[in-house]
C-alpha cells in the first residue's frame, strides 16, 4: 500500500471518528485515501480555524481526539489559532498538515514555511513524517500523547511525496495504560491536613469534567460537606442543585465566591489550571495551605506553594479521600459561611428574572430564560467577549461538560463551528451557542457548513456594535475608552441567505418562547437578541463594593 493508505489505517486502528477541515493540493493523496475509509469521516468545513475549533469540542465531549486537516503555507497558518486553544484548554486534538515535497524543503519555495517550529509552542508535540515506514509509530504516538494527561493537541506533517511512496509496514494495535495513582502515605499527609482545618474550601478546576472526578468529587463533597467553587472551564463538576456548590470563580475582580476563599484555612485545589484563575487572585500572601491534587505537579509560582501535592489520577485520589472520611467516621465543618455565599449567589443570579423590558435585554435575563429552556444534559457554547462573563458567572450547570467556555487561550470565533461539532456528536441534545456580534462573525463562513449537515442547532448572538468586552476593561482602567464599535449586517437577512430561520427579539418576555420556537425548528436557527451592556459597569461597581455574606 501506499504511505497516505496506511496512514489512514493508523487512524482508523486509533479509533479516530471524524477529520474536520479544508484539503489543498498536497494533502491530495491524503484525501483519496481517506475517501475509502468507512471509519472515518470527513466533514469539510469553510475556513480551517472552524475546522479546528470543531476537532477541540469533539475532543472536549468525548475524551477522545478528532483530527483537522489543513494544506502547506496558509490552510496551516489558518488552523492554528483553534489549535492552541485545544491545546492550553486541554482538550485532545491531532492536527495534520500536508507539506510539499521534501526536495523543496530546504530551499525557498513556493509556500513553504517550517509549519512544525510553528506548531511546536502551542502542541504537546509537533513532527514531520520523514519516511513512510515510521507512520505507523508516529500516529501511535500522537494520539496517545493527545489523549494522556495532560491532554492536548499534537501535529503531524505528511509531504506530498512521502504520501505516495509504498510501504510495507503496519499499523500498531493501541494498547491503553492505566494512569499512576497518589502515594497512600501523602494521601494520609493530606488527610490529617483536612482534619485540623476549620474552614476548608475546595477550587474545582478543569481536570474534574472528566466523569470519573467528578462522580468522586460529588461523593466527597455529600460526605464532608465542604464547598465547591469552579473555575469557568469546571461548570457541571457538582450539581448546582446540591447545597455544596458555590457557584463560579474567574472574574478578573473580587465576587460574592471570593469571600469563601479568602476566609478558608486550607484550600483543595482538584484538576486546577492556573491558567484559568491565577492564585495571585486568591492566595496573593499564601495565607492559605493547599492541597494539590491533579495528574501533574503543580506549575511554580510565588503565590501557588502547596507543600502537599497528590499527583495521579484525580477520580482515584478522591476514591482514596473518601475511604479515609468513612474509615474516620465523617468530618465535621461549620457551613454558615458557604451557606451565606451560596444564597448570596443565588440571589444575584435571579435578580432580574422577572424583567420586561423592551429594546435592550439585561444579560443576567437572558441567561435565567436560558437555563430555563436549557435541560441538564444539553449543552451551551460561549464564545469570548462580554458575555462570557455573564455566562460564566450567572448561567450555572447540572451536569460535566454541558457549558463549554474557551478559557485558556481565549479565542473568539469559536462557538459556532462548536455547537456544529456538539450537534454531531449529541443530536439528542439541545445545542445553543451564545456569541458577541463581534465573535459571530470571524467564523461565520461556518452558517454555510451547519446548513450542509442539517445540524440542529440554535446560535444566539448579542447584539452590541462594539467589542464590549475590551471598552469594559478599558472603561474600568481609563474611565474612558478607544473607539471600537462597528456596524453589522441586518442579521435575519444574513440567516436567510444561508438557509437558516432567523428570529430577533425586542422584548424580554419574548425570550423563552422565541428560543422554544427556535429549538423545535428543523436545522439551524439564528437568535439576535439587542444586549444592555450598560450592566457591565453596573456589576464592576457592585463588585467593587461587595461585603462578605458573614
Amino acid at each position: 500500500m501506499k504511505a497516505s493508505d496506511l496512514f489512514v489505517k493508523c487512524l482508523e486502528e486509533e479509533g479516530i471518528e471524524y477529520i474536520f477541515g479544508v484539503p489543498g493540493e498536497e494533502n491530495a493523496d491524503f484525501m483519496i485515501s481517506l475517501e475509502k475509509s468507512e471509519k472515518i469521516k470527513f466533514i469539510l468545513t469553510r475556513h480551517e480555524q472552524g475546522a479546528a475549533f470543531m476537532a477541540e469540542i469533539y475532543g472536549r465531549l468525548t475524551g477522545n481526539a478528532a483530527g483537522c486537516l489543513g494544506t502547506l503555507g496558509p490552510g496551516a497558518t489558518n488552523l492554528i489559532t483553534g489549535v492552541a486553544d485545544s491545546n492550553m484548554d486541554h482538550a485532545p486534538m491531532l492536527a495534520l498538515t500536508g507539506q510539499g515535497s521534501s526536495q523543496r524543503l530546504h530551499k525557498e519555495s513556493h509556500q513553504i514555511m517550517d509549519v512544525v517550529k510553528m506548531f511546536e509552542p502551542v502542541t504537546k508535540w509537533a513532527t514531520t513524517v520523514l519516511h513512510q515506514d515510521n507512520i505507523p509509530e508516529i500516529i501511535r504516538k500522537a494520539v496517545r500523547l493527545a489523549r494522556s494527561e495532560k491532554p492536548g493537541a499534537v501535529h503531524i506533517e505528511l509531504p506530498e511525496d512521502i504520501a505516495k511512496l509504498p510501504t510495507t509496514t503496519e499499523p500498531m494495535e493501541p494498547y491503553r495504560f492505566r494512569r499512576s495513582v497518589a502515594d497512600d502515605k501523602i494521601v494520609n499527609q493530606a488527610f490529617e491536613l483536612l482534619k485540623k482545618a476549620k474552614n476548608p474550601i475546595i477550587l474545582a478546576g478543569n481536570g474534574c469534567i472528566r466523569r470519573r472526578a467528578s462522580k468522586q468529587l460529588r461523593l466527597f463533597c455529600e460526605k464532608t460537606g465542604i464547598g465547591v467553587i469552579n473555575t469557568f472551564m469546571a461548570k457541571g463538576c457538582v450539581d448546582m442543585d446540591a447545597d455544596y456548590c458555590l457557584y463560579t470563580v474567574g472574574l478578573q475582580a473580587r465576587d460574592v465566591v471570593a469571600c469563601t476563599l479568602e476566609n478558608a484555612d486550607v484550600v483543595i485545589t482538584l484538576g486546577y489550571d492556573m491558567v484559568e484563575y491565577h492564585p495571585r487572585l486568591w492566595n496573593k500572601n499564601r495565607r492559605r495551605q493547599i492541597i494539590h491534587a491533579d495528574f501533574l505537579p503543580a506549575e511554580i509560582d510565588a503565590d501557588y506553594h502547596p507543600k502537599t501535592e497528590l499527583i495521579g489520577d484525580l477520580a482515584h485520589t478522591l476514591w482514596m479521600l473518601n475511604q479515609r472520611v468513612d474509615a474516620n467516621g465523617g468530618l465535621t465543618f461549620d457551613r454558615d459561611e458557604q451557606k451565606a455565599t451560596r444564597l448570596s449567589m443565588q440571589q444575584e443570579i435571579a435578580m432580574h428574572k422577572d424583567d420586561d423590558t423592551e429594546g435592550c435585554i439585561r444579560p443576567q435575563k437572558v441567561l435565567w430564560d436560558c437555563r430555563q429552556v436549557m435541560g441538564p444534559h444539553d449543552i451551551l457554547l460561549s464564545d469570548v467577549g462580554a458575555h462570557k462573563m455573564w455566562i460564566a458567572r450567572h448561567y450555572q450547570c447540572h451536569e460535566p461538560n454541558t457549558c463549554l467556555i474557551p478559557n485558556g487561550f481565549c479565542s473568539m470565533g469559536f462557538a459556532l463551528p462548536g455547537a456544529i461539532s456538539a450537534a454531531l456528536i449529541h443530536p439528542e441534545k439541545r445545542i445553543l451557542s451564545i456569541s458577541g456580534d463581534a465573535g459571530y462573525l470571524m467564523n461565520v463562513q461556518e452558517m454555510e457548513t451547519a446548513k450542509r449537515l442539517k445540524v440542529n442547532i440554535v446560535t444566539m448572538i448579542w447584539e452590541d456594535h462594539e467589542y464590549g468586552l475590551i471598552a469594559w476593561k478599558q472603561q474600568n482602567e481609563f474611565g474612558k475608552h478607544t473607539d471600537l464599535s462597528f456596524g453589522n449586517p441586518d442579521w435575519l437577512k444574513l440567516a436567510e441567505s444561508f438557509g437558516w430561520s432567523g428570529h430577533r427579539v425586542e422584548n424580554s418576555r419574548d425570550l423563552i418562547d422565541t428560543l422554544e420556537k427556535a429549538f423545535a425548528e428543523e436545522g439551524p436557527s439564528l437568535i439576535v437578541v439587542p444586549i444592555d451592556y450598560r450592566e457591565n459597569l453596573l456589576l464592576t461597581e457592585r463588585l467593587g463594593n461587595i461585603c462578605c455574606p458573614i
